[in-house]
């Protein structure tokens, strides 16, 4: 094939792939929120809360509580992507039997130059700062920790002993974060002495190893700034990036779209080998022909599976 069909073809896919991408983000944008029945408190910050959805339908056995699924919601740890674009989704899982937990947690929000500022996209020009060092992990590690007595409260159809924590992106980072934080270095003030008592991790495209993802400069740097910089991130990144906190002795699962241009491929896949040499398996779930979006998106086959991942761990 000559040079210039050569490159007619591969500007031809790009194109392709670039509104395959937007039309994917535009269904998982066009849900209408979804209020929570329940919304309580774990801190005295606006951001410091979690909104609650009980189960629509029982589908335990005799109707009894319904497992406790935990969200985290992405958005590259940057403030104007809030948990109110997962609550569809949220839905979604609570219309499927499940009780679900939707985190509030404080993000970045001072204005930078920057080469990301969607919310898994990239945008030239100004943009808000990746995540708070160290009160993105403050506030994740107070909601797990506060979560058993504030589902007792506020939602008492859920099992907190039958808990699956799922993140979406950067949301997937801090889910299999909280399931690590027994293997963070002694002085980390979000330690725990134990395993958290979770039945899985279901992270969803998850920025999962900071080393791949600074790399490919995913989300426009957005692990970097989340670690305060070029100064902060090599002495910061053994309290943050779950591809060193391994294995954690937790059940996990990754879901991932292969066409993904947002949380490529290769950043699961880097976590999946990172925890096979720490001597643990890891489920890879690749989805072909699937990008970012769908696996948050009510409307997509891919949030069925991730649902299915979710219920392997929980019942």
């Amino acid at each position: 094939m000559p040079d210039d069909a050569v490159a007619r073809a591969a500007a031809e896919a790009r194109a392709a792939a670039e509104a395959r991408a937007a039309a994917e983000e535009e269904s998982a944008f066009s849900h209408p929120a979804v209020d929570p029945d329940a919304t309580a408190a774990y801190g005295d910050d606006p951001d410091q809360v979690i909104d609650f959805y009980a189960p629509r339908v029982a589908v335990s056995p005799g109707g009894g509580l319904a497992p406790l699924v935990v969200v985290l919601h992405g958005g590259a740890w940057r403030a104007p992507y809030d948990r109110r674009h997962v609550t569809p989704f949220a839905d979604f899982l609570a219309r499927r039997g499940f009780a679900v937990a939707n985190v509030e947690y404080r993000r970045g929000g001072v204005s930078v130059p920057a080469q990301g500022a969607a919310v898994g996209g990239a945008a030239e020009g100004a943009g808000p700062v990746a995540g708070r060092w160290p009160e993105t992990f403050d506030d994740v590690a107070a909601a797990m920790d506060a979560l058993p007595a504030l589902v007792r409260e506020s939602l008492p159809q859920a099992d907190p002993r039958r808990m699956v924590v799922t993140g979406h992106s950067a949301g997937g980072h801090l889910a299999l974060w909280a399931a690590a934080r027994h293997l963070l270095p002694a002085d980390a003030a979000w330690r725990i002495d134990r395993p958290a008592p979770l039945r899985g991790v279901v992270a969803l495209a998850p920025i999962a190893d900071f080393t791949v993802a600074d790399k490919l400069d995913v989300c426009g740097g957005a692990c970097r700034q989340l670690l305060g910089g070029a100064e902060g991130f090599t002495a910061r990144v053994p309290y943050a990036d779950p591809a060193l906190l391994l294995p954690t002795g937790i059940a996990t699962t990754l879901v991932q779209g292969r066409t993904d241009t947002v949380v490529p491929e290769a950043v699961a896949e880097a976590y999946a080998d990172a925890a096979a040499k720490a001597g643990e398996v890891v489920g890879l779930t690749l989805l072909e022909d699937v990008g970012h979006f769908p696996l948050i998106d009510p409307a997509a086959d891919a949030c069925a599976v991730v649902a299915e991942e979710i219920a392997q761990l929980a019942w």
